[in-house]
C-alpha cells in the first residue's frame, strides 16, 4: 500500500516531512506546504512519492500535567495559543487570532467588506445579533491581510470600556481608550508634538470628547485610515444649528480612500434628513437617493445593497430553524408612586420649568426654552442625581463658572435630547438654588426613593431566578447613583 493510499493530506492538515512540521496549503497536483512556524515566503512544493522519508501526519506529545511551570511558562503558553497556525490554510486569515467561534450569519458583513476597496459598510443588525463581533471580525481580517495597520472606534463615552474589552479579549487587538478622564495620562507619556493616535495603533475614542472643535481638528489630521462609528444614528442630527458629531464624522468620510464601518440598530428613526445624512457617509451619491428617479434610482439602490446589511432577530431565527440563538424577550412594567419629599420636589421642578417657559418672549426663544425644560424634566424623572447635575450646570452657567464635570464649549441643540450628560439651562434665581439643594438632599436618601426601591425589588426577583440583570440608564449621573446604591445595598 502506498503512502497516498494510506494518507492523502488535505489543505489545513499538519504533516511531518524533511525533519520538520508543515501545514498543507494545497494538494493538487502536488502538496504545497508552509512551515508550521514559518511565513508565506518559505512555502515549498512536495511530491510525496519522490521524498526520501515518507510523508506522515504530524504528531505532538500531549502535556502530562506534571510540570506546570511559573509565570514565564504561563505567558509562553498564552502567546502560543495566540499564534495563527492556520493563517495560510483557510479563507479567513484572522480565524487563527480570534478567541471564540463566530456564528455563521456573523460572517456575512465580513464577506461584504472583503469585496470593497475601500470598505464603506453600514451594519444595521438588531440589538443582540452581534454588530461588535461582526466589526471585530472585519478589523482582525484586514489587519492580518496587511490591508490596514491602524484603526479607531468612535462611540458614546459610556461604551468606550466595553469596546476596549471586546477588542482585546475576543480579537487580540489592544486598544487605548481616549476619553476626558485618561487623555492627559496618555499624553504625558508622549514626546512633544506627538499625537496619541500616532503613538497607539488602535484606539477607542469618546465621540463627545473628541467632537469639540479644538480637539477634532487634531484628530482629523492624525486619524487612522480605518474608522468605526458606533451608534451612528446619533452622529447625524437632523434639526437646525450645528451638530458637532456630524461635522466630525462627515469630515472623516470626505477622505474617499478611508475605510468606514457604521453601526446602528436604528438606521431610520423616522427623520428622512437624518437617514439621508447617514447614507451620505457611505458615499456622497447615496445621500441623493430620495431625489433620484427612474432607472438611475434603481441602479443606486442596487449599489447601496452592497454597502448596507440589516438583519432582524426574526430573520435569523427563520434561517436557523430550531436553534435557540437568542434569549426569549419578556416584557414587564413595574410601577411606583411619588410621595413625600420626592413628590414635592417633582412638582416644584415642574412649576419652575413652567415659569421659565412663560418668561420667553419670541417664538424661537420659547421653543428653545421648551426644549431645555423638557430635558430638565427628563433629568428630574430619571433620578435626583441627574436632576442635581442639571441644576448644578444651570447654576454654573448663571454665575459664569466652569463646569466641573463636562466641557460645554461644544454645546449643540440636538444634544439636549440625545446625549448622556445632563443639560445646562442658564438663568439664576432663589428658586433655582432651593431646587438644587433639595435635589442634592434627595440623592442621599435611597430608602425613601420609590423608583429606586421598585428597581431593587425587580432586580432581587431576577437574581433569585439566577439571572444576571443589566440596568440601563439614560443619564450617566443616574447610572453612577444607582450603581453606588446597589453597591451598598
Amino acid at each position: 500500500m502506498t503512502m497516498t493510499e494510506q494518507f492523502s493530506p488535505a489543505p489545513g492538515d499538519l504533516i511531518a516531512a524533511r525533519g520538520r512540521e508543515w501545514v498543507v496549503v494545497g494538494n493538487r497536483p502536488w502538496l504545497t506546504v508552509r512551515p508550521l512556524v514559518g511565513s508565506e515566503s518559505e512555502i515549498e512544493a512536495l511530491v510525496p512519492e519522490l521524498e526520501v522519508e515518507p510523508v506522515r501526519r504530524a504528531h505532538f506529545k500531549s502535556p502530562d500535567g506534571k510540570h506546570i511551570g511559573g509565570r514565564t511558562a504561563a505567558q509562553l503558553l498564552r502567546d502560543a495559543l495566540r499564534l495563527s497556525l492556520r493563517r495560510g490554510a483557510g479563507p479567513f486569515r484572522g480565524a487563527g487570532r480570534i478567541n471564540f467561534q463566530p456564528r455563521t450569519y456573523q460572517l456575512a458583513p465580513l464577506i461584504l467588506a472583503l469585496r470593497m476597496n475601500p470598505v464603506r459598510l453600514l451594519i444595521a443588525d438588531d440589538v443582540g445579533v452581534g454588530k461588535t463581533i461582526e466589526t471585530g471580525l472585519i478589523l482582525r481580517e484586514m489587519l492580518d491581510r496587511g490591508e490596514i495597520r491602524r484603526c479607531t472606534v468612535l462611540c458614546p463615552p459610556i461604551l468606550v470600556d466595553q469596546w476596549v474589552q471586546e477588542l482585546d479579549e475576543k480579537f487580540s487587538i489592544p486598544a487605548a481608550p481616549v476619553t476626558a478622564s485618561n487623555t492627559a495620562r496618555l499624553e504625558r507619556r508622549l514626546p512633544p508634538g506627538q499625537s496619541v493616535f500616532h503613538e497607539h495603533r488602535f484606539t477607542v475614542v469618546s465621540i463627545d470628547f473628541i467632537k469639540i472643535e479644538r480637539r477634532s481638528n487634531d484628530f482629523i489630521r492624525a486619524c487612522p485610515n480605518t474608522v468605526v462609528v458606533d451608534e451612528a444614528h446619533t452622529a447625524v442630527g437632523s434639526s437646525g444649528g450645528r451638530h458637532l458629531r456630524y461635522e466630525l464624522v462627515q469630515s472623516l468620510a470626505e477622505k474617499q480612500d478611508r475605510h468606514m464601518i457604521l453601526l446602528t440598530a436604528t438606521p431610520h428613526s423616522g427623520k428622512k434628513k437624518a437617514f439621508r445624512r447617514l447614507l451620505g457617509l457611505l458615499g456622497a451619491d447615496f445621500g441623493t437617493l430620495f431625489e433620484t428617479e427612474g432607472g438611475k434610482r434603481q441602479r443606486m439602490r442596487s449599489n447601496l445593497a452592497r454597502h448596507f446589511i440589516q438583519r432582524r432577530r426574526s430573520d435569523i431565527k427563520a434561517w436557523r430553524k430550531g436553534e435557540a440563538l437568542f434569549p426569549r424577550h419578556e416584557r414587564a412594567e413595574v410601577t411606583y408612586h411619588l410621595a413625600g419629599r420626592q413628590e414635592e420636589f417633582y412638582l416644584d421642578a415642574l412649576d419652575y420649568c413652567s415659569g421659565e417657559d412663560d418668561t420667553a418672549d419670541q417664538v424661537t426663544q420659547q421653543q428653545s426654552v421648551q426644549r431645555h425644560m423638557l430635558s430638565m424634566m427628563r433629568c428630574v424623572g430619571s433620578s435626583p442625581a441627574a436632576a442635581a447635575a442639571a441644576l448644578r450646570n444651570k447654576w454654573v452657567d448663571a454665575v459664569g463658572g466652569v463646569h466641573p464635570s463636562s466641557d460645554r464649549s461644544g454645546w449643540e441643540s440636538e444634544s439636549l435630547l440625545g446625549d448622556d450628560f445632563e443639560p445646562s439651562l442658564g438663568g439664576d434665581s432663589l428658586e433655582l438654588r432651593a431646587l438644587l439643594q433639595e435635589a442634592r438632599s434627595l440623592t442621599k436618601n435611597y430608602r425613601d426613593d420609590r423608583k429606586y426601591q421598585a428597581l431593587v425589588g425587580a432586580l432581587l426577583t431576577l437574581v433569585e431566578g439566577e439571572f444576571s440583570p443589566v440596568v440601563f440608564c439614560h443619564f450617566a449621573a443616574t447610572a453612577r447613583w444607582v450603581a453606588q446604591g446597589l453597591h451598598h445595598a
